[in-house]
């Protein structure tokens, strides 16, 4: 087999000004939430949200998936050390958001699976505020939520960091500023499983069936998301110690729950819109 191994030296950080550095990762991250952003204010059929009130939602997002990210990883992959240390949680200078000099490094100390749950109680502590309907605003943020997450894993490429699983497949990465063994680029089967997600969820969208109940399209986005998680798990190292010689990793448990609940809420949508095709 020939070999195309691709060797990965890319330096995270894009420049610095003084003691200030602009990671790759932060413009990913913010590029993914421009995109969603575009997307989501031109969606019809749902809950109407001014621009300002909209600008709102995203802030609120933003800091919920930060704050359940971090409590995320906190108790479900450090609990060890930070149920000693609980005060730490609560310190940025402890390995949660910045290294030892202060610099942003993206995913060290944050979980994804408490950051979507962060998220979600934002989204519900808006809908309650501004009295919109919970699950419609969770359809619309359905649709957009995986563009942002597949930017979010590109940025983690460009951090070299959640690395795949050494391989002998012929497009394995090499991370040279890791080690020189060559591994899944897991990032990229990720970013690619969101995209593809985003496909199915938006053709959903526009092919008219933005009718079916409330709930329908969050069910839907919930168990192909997760899946996509789940089945990319099966690849990556493991992020923790004792997660080595378990049958299914911290993230593929983690995500089973969110997959129970997508199908529980497609399936309580797709039964409410037979039932009542008035209904969405």
């Amino acid at each position: 087999m020939i070999s195309l191994f691709v060797r990965w030296d890319v330096d995270p950080e894009l420049f610095r000004v003084g003691a200030f550095p602009l990671f790759y990762y932060s413009i990913l991250f913010g590029l993914g939430f421009f995109l969603a952003y575009q997307v989501f204010v031109r969606l019809r059929g749902f809950p109407t949200i001014s621009p300002e009130s909209i600008d709102t939602l995203l802030g609120l997002i933003i800091a919920g998936a930060i704050i359940g990210a971090r409590l995320g990883h906190c108790l479900f992959y450090d609990w060890a050390y930070f149920s000693q240390h609980p005060t730490e949680i609560f310190l940025p200078w402890k390995g949660a958001f910045f290294g030892a000099d202060f610099e942003w490094i993206g995913y060290r100390g944050l979980a994804s699976h408490g950051g979507g749950a962060g998220a979600i109680l934002a989204i519900y502590a808006f809908a309650k505020w501004k009295r919109i309907a919970f699950l419609g605003l969770l359809d619309r943020m359905a649709i957009v939520v995986p563009l942002a997450g597949a930017c979010i894993r590109v940025g983690n490429l460009l951090n070299s960091e959640i690395l795949g699983r050494p391989t002998e497949v012929p497009w394995a990465f090499v991370f040279a500023r890791v080690d020189e063994v060559p591994r899944h680029p897991a990032q990229l089967y990720e970013a690619f499983g969101y995209l593809l997600v985003f496909a199915v969820v938006y053709g959903v969208y526009r092919a008219k069936q933005w009718q079916l109940a409330p709930g329908a399209f969050f069910g839907l986005f919930l168990v192909l998301l997760f899946m996509v998680r789940f089945a990319v798990e099966f690849v990556k190292e493991d992020q923790v110690a004792f997660e080595r010689g378990m049958a299914l990793n911290m993230g593929q448990w983690l995500s089973l729950p969110y997959m129970a609940v997508g199908l529980g809420l497609l399936a309580w949508a797709l039964w409410r819109k037979k039932k009542s095709p008035s209904v969405g």
